[in-house]
């Protein structure tokens, strides 16, 4: 399955951003990712903004990133502006309904 554009997004804006590699930017979303329980493939932009707010900075504080609260509040704004790919309702909001029928 391919990535979510918010995905590709993240990695590519946090390559730019930082002395990090191609690799090593994926491979630091992807853990970030993997914390907060979610999958690359299905990331919509919504999600990202909590894990860039609240996972990323620990990440980026530990490979040395400077300031990773300024970095994080660059990437969350425009990760932010992306559209939400997903078409219809996520299998959360589902069973959400169906829990308050």
């Amino acid at each position: 399955m391919a990535d979510s554009n918010a995905f590709t997004w993240l990695c590519s804006e946090l390559e730019k951003t930082t002395d990090l590699s191609r690799l090593e930017a994926r491979g630091t979303i992807r853990i970030a990712l993997k914390q907060a329980g979610l999958l690359a493939e299905d990331l919509t932009p919504r999600q990202a903004v909590t894990v860039v707010q609240r996972v990323l900075p620990g990440e980026l504080a530990s490979r040395g990133i400077a300031d990773p609260d300024r970095v994080c509040d660059r990437l969350a704004t425009g990760v932010a502006c992306l559209r939400d790919e997903r078409s219809g309702a996520s299998p959360d909001e589902i069973f959400g309904s169906l829990t308050r029928s």
